[in-house]
């Protein structure tokens, strides 16, 4: 998971969609998870920035997310 410095995250009720990237906009791996299998998946990644869509269900996401293993803007 090296060189990773942005995760996006297409938000949904059971999978999302997940889309990391280097600094020149690289793709280094897109994936489909299970809620179960995000955070986990989360916590392999360095510390970066992650982009989520805003909608009912994306602060839930990011304080999962900033309780687990990283901090907010």
């Amino acid at each position: 998971m090296e060189d990773i410095t942005i995760v996006g995250v297409d938000l949904a009720k059971s999978v999302f969609q997940v889309h990391a990237a280097n600094a020149k906009g690289r793709a280094i791996t897109r994936k489909r998870l299970p809620r179960t299998r995000l955070l986990a998946f989360m916590s392999a990644v360095p510390p970066c920035i992650v982009a989520m869509e805003a909608c009912a269900t994306s602060h839930t996401g990011r304080e999962s997310c900033r309780r687990s293993v990283m901090t907010s803007a």
